[in-house]
């Protein structure tokens, strides 16, 4: 553990979601002394509502420019954070780290970087209404009260899930879904998405949900795996019992916590980099 363990906590949403999604993190963190970022991704800085009005603000968002949009949010804060995402965020969070930035990662249920050819069935089935129509490649695709019930909230009652749906579901760009989904892995050449797995970077934690069905735990368990060459350390641990929402979902806080404590007691100082490169 460095000798001035970090101050900030930047918290990347995963798609579905805007920062909002957050909301019980950041006074949760904050009670602990710490200063807490919720960046949105480019477009995402209005509210849930109003996304909901006009999903096609968001249709055409590319994954470099949030990545860089991330980047710039890290690389303006005065010490290296601890970078938690989630779902995509945890995709996201990946490539953060690849580049240099950051004291510690976590990933919780994370979407996965290029190179993983796990994909479990529930997973299709929880991506297939952005699947089920190519022409969703160009649109912003959202799910209804009961498909986000199987991808996200499976443990929860219909009520409950819905009331979550009510609060926090927005449409999310479908191309991300096809190019960095399912079929990511049957293109040539490196994507958006890709890291070098066997280089050093800040340490990563990885959080898989035992119901997950859109991120299940083989998905991350696989991703772990990826990076055995890397010197950094990478480690993997799983909640019993919990689904995608985890971050939501009661029970919350045994996550946040968990998240947390791992990252300040592993993380490091200032990597040698903190560009863009």
């Amino acid at each position: 553990m460095t000798s001035n363990p970090p101050n900030h906590v930047v918290l990347v949403h995963g798609l579905w979601v805007t920062p909002r999604s957050w909301e019980h993190w950041v006074p949760h963190y904050e009670a602990r002394g710490l200063t807490v970022h919720t960046p949105g991704y480019p477009g995402f800085e209005i509210e849930v509502e109003a996304l909901r009005e006009d999903p096609d603000l968001i249709a055409g968002l590319t994954v470099p420019e949030t990545v860089d949009h991330l980047a710039s949010v890290i690389t303006a804060l005065d010490t290296p954070p601890v970078i938690i995402g989630h779902s995509f965020g945890g995709t996201l969070t990946q490539l953060l780290l690849a580049r240099g930035l950051g004291a510690a990662g976590v990933v919780i249920d994370s979407a996965p970087t290029e190179g993983v050819r796990v994909n479990p069935l529930s997973q299709a089935r929880s991506l297939f209404p952005a699947l089920k129509n190519p022409a969703n490649r160009h649109r912003a695709v959202g799910f209804t009260p009961e498909e986000w019930h199987y991808a996200f909230a499976n443990t929860l009652t219909p009520e409950e899930s819905r009331a979550a749906w009510d609060r926090y579901a927005i449409a999310a760009p479908g191309h991300w879904v096809w190019e960095y989904g399912l079929f990511a892995n049957f293109k040539p050449g490196h994507q958006d998405t890709w890291v070098d797995y066997a280089a050093d970077r800040a340490p990563l934690l990885f959080i898989a949900g035992e119901e997950d069905h859109i991120m299940p735990p083989s998905v991350n368990r696989s991703n772990a795996r990826h990076y055995d060459r890397s010197p950094a350390l990478t480690e993997y641990v799983e909640f019993p019992g919990r689904d995608h929402w985890t971050c939501a979902a009661p029970g919350w806080e045994a996550v946040a916590d968990h998240a947390l404590d791992w990252a300040l007691a592993h993380a490091v100082g200032a990597p040698a980099s903190r560009t863009n490169a």
